[in-house]
């Protein structure tokens, strides 16, 4: 769709007038009609905004002339994966697994390609055609090309020991050492609890970026340790295949 149809559907579908709309971005209601006229498009700011009100892309409102991919580990990016800025604003240039609320979550590469093997081998690469794909394609991403100058200088890295520090700190029973966290969206992780009073509840945000790792159990073969922690909080739980049976084992403000 060319960008006039998309500000017309996106304006529609969230109920708002030309004149609502104009005075959330900061225009007339004659500049909103003139962008679903087709006689004008939206400047860099006002693009901003309305990236912001509609929570998608300025390359959604462009009519998607760029083919997106995160500048870290490579991904295909649509709206609902672009990570976020600090202030909240989309960072069109990574995806929510490898960029979350302005922080890199990733400083070694061969980190980053032990994570995405899985993934590739279950859309038929071999360990070793995913590695070396991996391997021949990262360094040609920006956030690798401008590492020394995107880092954080390991700060990151540090907070992630600690949590990891903690985390195996708590000795729950069953669950092995913790070696490693991931970032991991909340979309694919909320799984939801039952608690003793009946009710069921989920603690994660959808739109968040957390750390985390999936553990075998061992003392069940058919159950596993799914580990969840940020900033706040850890959550360490028990499923059993494609997240069934979810059960809550400690829920820890930080």
């Amino acid at each position: 769709m060319d960008t006039k149809d998309i500000i017309y559907e996106l304006r529609t579908k969230n109920g708002l007038s030309q004149d609502e709309l104009a005075q959330k971005v900061f225009v007339t209601r004659q500049a909103v009609s003139r962008w679903e006229n087709g006689e004008t498009v939206p400047n860099t700011e006002t693009l901003k905004l309305l990236s912001e009100l509609f929570n998608v892309s300025i390359n959604t409102l462009l009519g998607a002339p760029k083919k997106l991919i995160c500048q870290c580990c490579g991904m295909p990016l649509e709206d609902e994966i672009i990570g976020r800025n600090a202030d909240g604003t989309m960072n069109e240039d990574y995806c929510k697994w490898c960029y979350a609320d302005g922080t890199y979550t990733y400083s070694d590469m061969d980190d980053l390609i032990k994570v995405c093997i899985p993934h590739m081998t279950a859309q038929g690469f071999t360990e070793k055609q995913a590695r070396e794909y991996m391997q021949h394609m990262l360094p040609q991403l920006d956030y690798w090309k401008r590492y020394e100058e995107l880092s954080d200088g390991g700060e990151f890295e540090l907070f992630k020991k600690q949590l990891i520090d903690e985390i195996n700190e708590l000795k729950i029973e069953g669950m092995p050492k913790v070696e490693s966290l991931n970032a991991l969206v909340g979309k694919f992780v909320n799984l939801e609890y039952r608690l003793p009073s009946g009710m069921s509840v989920k603690f994660l945000d959808d739109n968040t970026t957390y750390l985390g790792n999936q553990l075998p159990c061992e003392f069940d073969d058919e159950c596993c340790f799914g580990i969840l922690a940020n900033m706040d909080f850890i959550l360490i739980c028990t499923y059993e295949a494609e997240g069934a049976n979810p059960e809550l084992v400690l829920y820890k403000k930080r």
